[in-house]
């Protein structure tokens, strides 16, 4: 029985590694906090891997996993330092001669929405799940889900106009 749950870990590990370290590395600071976020997410599977959905579902549950993961890091780092950007991620939000204006507005306009909403358009945006899929990640109806995510474009696009950006329509609904 042992080597049924270390070969079926195993399996679960292979297919959805990658998936949860590009979710931990979009939502944290630095590329230590993200291994941190993938290795708890990992361990608490390992630990709960008789809990672990089959299929493709077990990439949502440990999307599930990693999240709340992820908000208890946040909490611990609040308490116990500021948060600083190291100088490899500040490299990477410093404005590019092209178009660094509008990039920095659409930026700044993400950054400034509700956690919420900026959990439910990067679910869509980067993880490219759909409604259904983010409803088990956030143990939710899909109702809700397309409800929230439809309140969390509308206030996103409201932002960018604020912010002096065009976003037609099209562009955020595929969001």
């Amino acid at each position: 029985m042992d080597d049924d749950r270390r070969t079926r870990f195993e399996a679960v590990y292979e297919q959805t590694y990658e998936q949860i370290l590009g979710y931990a590395a979009r939502r944290c600071d630095s590329p230590e906090d993200a291994a941190d976020v993938v290795s708890e997410t990992f361990a608490i599977a390992w630990r709960r891997t008789d809990a672990l959905p089959p299929g493709d579902e077990a990439r949502l549950w440990l999307y599930g996993v990693a999240r709340n993961v992820l908000a208890n890091h946040r909490r611990g780092a609040a308490r116990w330092r500021l948060v600083a950007l190291d100088a490899d991620v500040a490299d990477l939000y410093a404005p590019s001669p092209e178009g660094s204006v509008e990039l920095s507005s659409i930026a700044r306009a993400f950054k400034e929405l509700p956690d919420g909403d900026r959990e439910l358009l990067s679910l869509v945006a980067w993880e490219g799940l759909d409604p259904g899929q983010i409803a088990k990640v956030l143990d939710c109806s899909r109702n809700a889900v397309r409800i929230r995510l439809y309140r969390a474009r509308k206030r996103f696009a409201k932002a960018l106009a604020g912010a002096g950006v065009s976003a037609n329509r099209f562009a955020l609904e595929s969001v």
